[in-house]
């Protein structure tokens, strides 16, 4: 630190004198130049003021009169004399000490304004030192006479004056020196080394565990403002890494088995080994959106994201998904690649492009008209187009053309496809890539086979996932009726018993692996739960109602969540138990999605409609019965309406999991609240102690809520403390685990191996 005080003051000093001297070098300059213009100029003023006179005498020849009137003038303020030359150069008139200078100093510029019978001035050496002469012709009115007007001023006081100014320059930089070092070094002191001695003293005891808090921004580091992110961040990571392994020595301890993605990352690496993993899914992790004139990073509330990315990051992996924020593309390097996340890179977003009518009958199309609903079995009527299945068959193989461009240079690679928009990617990428290990995770149900069998490209589909070598659902019913599709549609051999599939000498494991959600680290329940009364009122308030219970439900504005069905429940509700009227109020927070397809648009107009004739019927002019929010939400305001409602309603007709479910228990940290679930969920195989309903069962269903609403207060508390024990052991990261354990678990069959083992068949066929 001395070093560097030492060094800055001595730079301090080179760079104010250097600055110094170049401004006091042109201050100098310009004050010769306004004073050299100055003497120019009062020597004309002289001289017109003499050349009348002088004209008239030059005229009458009076020698007498010119020189009484030359030396009338010599004796003025820096004036040397004046003169009074004929064409020769020969004095006519002259004062002062003249006579001497004129054939020597003044000489050329008397020849000059001869030469051209013209004006001339200039600053010339004198035997004293420098002298200006200004000469001017003088003319009789008659021609036949001609002369100089000769003025000699002492400029030797402009040197003395630039004199000053130099000195004056000295001294004013030994001035600003010495104030600039002193300030430097109170600075150094106070703004520099002091808090780097604390902050130094800030990581010793974050490396000895005895740091109070290491999220807080480093103090008095403000000067240094980015290399404060960095240790603040790295502070962080360090807080974090010291709290994961004492959670792991806590979970230890207690035998406990709860994933972290912490735990993940550490599984995930020695699986691994040298290889990396890639992960493909329609939707991106960031996307770029202009805001004004500046670009805004979002980060969708994605359960799969949380999942994930403690993977990639542990792997320096790849994740490769549509581009779909109108600035994305300004984002992303010539290779259409993005390191991600922006603060703290740890893999690599790929980003893959559509045009609006690829994406329209990929994604719109073929994907949410015609799988989405087959696979629902929510009396919708799937929509099938052959424009539409080619364009979703070009994006596959566009998709897959990117992941295999990123697998180049990677031996044996891990590739994890995402979702009913990739059925096709995994046969092109076995294809090209025999050596990558390729799993997909199917998020939505698979139906029964004789209602697969409606999708007139049912064998490509079915072809396209067996060339993973992992498929995975969510509960064992849609494994099941995945294999029995395939039994009843191609020519393969399936192996009940281990629930594979045997195909063109390739296998491929067919299992379940239920989703899950991010379980929070619970705080002390006391002071949960009394924030959740203080959230309820606040939250009433802003609604604008009064009520004594609140229910909340929160979905896509979809029609396999059965939101209608869950209104009328309600309204039943109110109907057969009268005293709810004016204290219960359900708030229904509904995302429109893919209002562009004329059934969901229809349905976000119902669902309106439906939430305003049952208000119309019951409300007063403190409280309604449903009070619905259209729009999009963050996490954290939907934690705040889990936190405080009294019941959750997850009634889907149809649905794969349901996370909504798990994130209702997992916000319930007071372990209080009932959840009302669908039997036609995915999560209703997991969380048995929720209130379990068939939401095409209206009565019942408003049952069910009163039942909620009335429910003992142990029984409340018991039945939230095993749901959340389930929801906390089987997480998302369990599930992203046990997904990439099983793939890391599959042993690959090299073409050649295949061809030996054919022909080793056929020899012991043949003897």
């Amino acid at each position: 630190m001395r070093l560097l005080s030492v060094r800055l003051i001595i730079s301090l000093i080179l760079a104010v004198t250097l600055v110094s001297v170049f401004s006091a070098y042109y201050q100098v300059r310009g004050e010769r130049r306004s004073l050299r213009n100055d003497l120019d100029r009062r020597a004309a003023v002289l001289a017109d003021s003499l050349a009348g006179n002088l004209e008239r005498y030059l005229e009458e020849g009076s020698s007498a009169k010119l020189q009484l009137l030359v030396d009338r003038f010599s004796n003025r303020e820096r004036l040397v004399g004046v003169a009074v030359v004929n064409d020769k150069l020969e004095a006519i008139a002259l004062s002062g000490g003249l006579a001497e200078l004129l054939d020597a100093q003044l000489a050329p510029v008397l020849a000059r304004a001869r030469a051209g019978w013209e004006k001339q001035s200039a600053f010339v050496r004198g035997p004293s030192g420098s002298l200006h002469v200004y000469a001017t012709p003088l003319e009789a009115s008659t021609g036949a006479k001609r002369a100089l007007l000769v003025i000699v001023h002492d400029a030797t006081y402009i040197g003395a004056q630039t004199a000053h100014v130099w000195r004056e320059t000295f001294l004013r930089v030994l001035v600003q020196v010495f104030l600039i070092v002193l300030i430097t070094v109170l600075i150094v002191r106070w703004s520099i080394a002091g808090p780097i001695a604390r902050v130094s003293q800030w990581l010793r005891a974050l490396r000895a565990g005895t740091a109070q808090d290491a999220s807080v921004t480093v103090p008095d580091f403000d000067l240094l403002r980015p290399l404060a992110r960095d240790m603040t961040s790295i502070a962080r990571s360090l807080a974090a890494a010291r709290s994961a392994a004492e959670r792991e020595a806590q979970l230890r301890q207690a035998a406990e088995s709860s994933w972290t993605s912490e735990r993940l990352a550490v599984h995930v690496r020695s699986k691994l080994g040298d290889s990396r993993l890639f992960v493909v899914s329609n939707r991106e992790p960031y996307s770029h959106v202009r805001s004004g004139k500046s670009v805004q990073c979002v980060v969708p509330a994605s359960g799969l994201v949380t999942a994930l990315e403690p993977i990639l990051r542990a792997c320096d992996g790849t994740w490769v998904a549509h581009g779909s924020g109108d600035a994305d593309r300004i984002m992303v390097d010539a290779h259409d690649r993005l390191a991600v996340p922006p603060e703290e890179p740890k893999y690599t977003l790929r980003r893959v492009w559509l045009t609006k009518e690829e994406e329209d009958g990929y994604y719109y199309g073929f994907a949410n008209e015609g799988l989405w609903p087959l696979c629902h079995i929510a009396h919708t009527r799937p929509t099938f187009r052959a424009a539409d299945w080619e364009h979703y068959r070009q994006a596959n193989i566009k998709f897959a053309d990117a992941v295999l461009e990123e697998m180049r240079d990677t031996r044996e690679p891990m590739l994890l496809v995402q979702d009913y928009h990739f059925a096709l990617l995994p046969r092109l990428i076995k294809q090209k890539r025999p050596d990558a290990r390729v799993a997909i995770f199917w998020h939505i149900p698979w139906p029964n086979s004789e209602s697969f069998a409606i999708c007139p490209w049912q064998p490509e589909l079915l072809d396209g996932l067996l060339g993973a070598d992992v498929i995975g659902f969510h509960i064992q019913s849609h494994c099941t009726n995945f294999l029995q599709a395939v039994d009843r549609t191609l020519e393969c051999r399936i192996d009940w018993e281990h629930v594979a599939v045997n195909r063109k000498g390739h296998r491929t494991v067919v299992k379940p692996f239920p989703i899950s959600v991010h379980f929070p680290e619970s705080p002390g329940r006391d002071s949960t739960q009394a924030s959740g009364y203080l959230e309820r009122a606040a939250l009433l308030r802003e609604l604008g109602v009064e009520a004594l219970y609140v229910g909340v439900g929160v979905d896509r504005v979809d029609y396999t969540k059965g939101i209608l069905e869950r209104f009328l429940a309600i309204e039943r509700l109110l109907e057969t138990h009268p005293p709810y009227q004016g204290k219960f109020v359900f708030v229904q927070i509904g995302s429109p999605s893919r209002t562009h397809i004329k059934r969901y648009h229809d349905l976000l107009a119902d669902v309106e409609a439906g939430a305003e004739r049952i208000n119309w019927r019951f409300q007063t002019s403190t409280w309604r019965p449903i009070v619905f929010l259209k729009g999009h939400f963050s996490h954290a305001e939907i934690q705040r309406y889990y936190q405080a409602a009294d019941l959750c309603m997850v009634t889907s007709l149809h649905d794969g999991m349901n996370l909504v479910a798990k994130e209702f228990i997992a916000a319930r940290q007071d372990e209080q609240g009932v959840l009302i679930l669908s039997l036609f969920t995915g999560a209703a195989r997991e969380l048995l102690d929720s209130v379990l309903v068939n939401p095409y069962d209206i009565e019942s269903t408003a049952e069910a809520i009163c039942h909620a609403l009335e429910m003992e207060p142990e029984e409340r508390a018991a039945r939230m403390r095993r749901l959340r024990k389930v929801v906390k052991e089987q997480n998302i990261y369990r599930w992203a685990g046990n997904l990439v354990a099983e793939l890391c678990d599959v042993r690959l069959e090299m073409p050649q191996e295949k061809g030996k083992r054919g022909h080793a068949r056929v020899a012991a066929q043949s003897s």
